[in-house]
């Protein structure tokens, strides 16, 4: 089976662990708007830093934010500000704490304006990824474009989480028909 050049060049054990990753989830689309509010805030996370950091404190970050429950989030004071800050288990960057704060608040308004924050991403799909910078930009804290773009190709707004070859891009192909329309 012929994956993505950059899957045969990692080697083991931390090929296995990206494989699942990539295999699994990389590309897909998210229909919770949970999952793609925790997407976000682990891409943010991961700016500065690799994927594979991000990835093996997933469970921390899952546990420090409530599950990435967006309502729980969005009700965040100073004491969980501190907290998260304090907390060994997740990035501890006052600037991304503070965004998953803020975005969990704006995603709670876009939710009652669109219905939900994929019906918010669907509304305005397809766009190229420079007016996604803008819009997200416009809408979100700490979403450069490196965040934006991989946030957009992980979740399936965008093209080219995988190789052409990849067998994984017909899997996608099937579950995602928004995929073709990038």
């Amino acid at each position: 089976m012929s994956y993505c050049k950059a899957i045969p060049n990692i080697p083991e054990p931390r090929r296995s662990f990206h494989q699942k990753y990539h295999d699994n989830y990389y590309g897909f689309p998210i229909h919770d708007d949970d999952e793609l509010f925790g997407r976000l805030v682990m891409e943010i996370n991961q700016a500065g830093l690799s994927w594979e950091t991000i990835l093996k404190k997933e469970e921390g970050f899952r546990m420090a934010y409530d599950n990435f429950q967006i309502d729980k989030v969005a009700a965040y004071g100073e004491t969980d500000r501190e907290r998260l800050l304090s907390d060994p288990q997740i990035i501890r960057n006052k600037l991304k704490v503070n965004a998953a704060i803020v975005n969990a608040k704006k995603i709670k308004e876009l939710q009652k304006e669109f219905g939900s924050f994929e019906k918010w991403l669907d509304h305005h799909h397809p766009l190229t990824l420079q007016e996604w910078m803008k819009l997200f930009k416009k809408t979100f804290k700490f979403t450069g474009g490196e965040i934006v773009n991989e946030f957009l190709m992980s979740t399936g707004y965008l093209p080219g989480a995988h190789d052409a070859d990849c067998p994984i891009t017909k899997e996608i192909e099937k579950e995602n028909p928004k995929w073709m329309e990038s």
